[in-house]
């Protein structure tokens, strides 16, 4: 759908700079835009060789491991229904801690890792295999091709997750000559603070109508 809305976003533009005789100043704005991107890719793929390889000195430093451990009890405030133990919340864990560095690139293969897992999940509730010892049965399984309660409390979670330090914001700012890049990121961490603090609520609140 994404694909068709850019397509035609880009055809209605030559066509009003063509019937507007400004086709060689939109030639110019797309070889300066292709060049602008070109840049832009450069300077965040350092930026993202740079946090990954520090996301993997934490990671190999216990320091991943031991922030996990400290999840968990929170995990299991918003998840109830995933057993101790099941790969889900590894895969959880490690979305939202990434998030919190403001590594995106990080979270997505867990983010979508954990969706396979909670699929799984649901999959074993819907065919009988029982729950795994430490789930409780909260609720029956959803219909087939209808995301879970685990599945929509973790996209909320995951969109609106706090972030400590917006990398892709600063490298933006950098990229188009900001004099401070990092000056978002106390307004970042406010804004993101809230965002959860709404998400948790409206979760916690929709699970409950659930049960009902």
């Amino acid at each position: 759908m994404l694909n068709y809305l850019w397509g035609a976003m880009l055809l209605v533009g030559v066509v009003y700079g063509a019937f507007q005789g400004r086709l060689p100043e939109l030639t110019t704005a797309a070889l300066d835009s292709a060049k602008d991107a070109v840049g832009l890719c450069i300077t965040m793929t350092g930026v993202m060789s740079l946090w990954v390889g520090l996301m993997e000195i934490a990671q190999k430093s216990g320091m991943i491991r031991q922030a996990a451990g400290k999840l968990q009890p929170f995990i299991s405030f918003m998840f109830p229904g995933i057993p101790k133990g099941h790969k889900a919340r590894e895969y959880i864990t490690t979305n939202i801690i990434a998030n919190i560095f403001g590594l995106g690139w990080a979270a997505t293969p867990a983010g979508l890792k954990a969706m396979e897992a909670l699929e799984e999940l649901e999959e074993e509730r819907r065919t009988g295999g029982g729950l795994r010892a430490g789930a409780k049965a909260i609720r029956p399984p959803v219909p087939k091709g209808t995301a879970s309660n685990e599945m929509c409390t973790f996209l909320i979670i995951n969109i609106s997750s706090l972030q400590l330090i917006p990398v892709n914001i600063i490298a933006y700012r950098s990229q188009y000559g900001s004099v401070n890049p990092a000056a978002i990121v106390g307004p970042a961490i406010v804004a993101t603070i809230v965002s959860t603090v709404v998400a948790v609520v409206y979760c916690k609140v929709m699970d409950g109508k659930r049960r009902v």
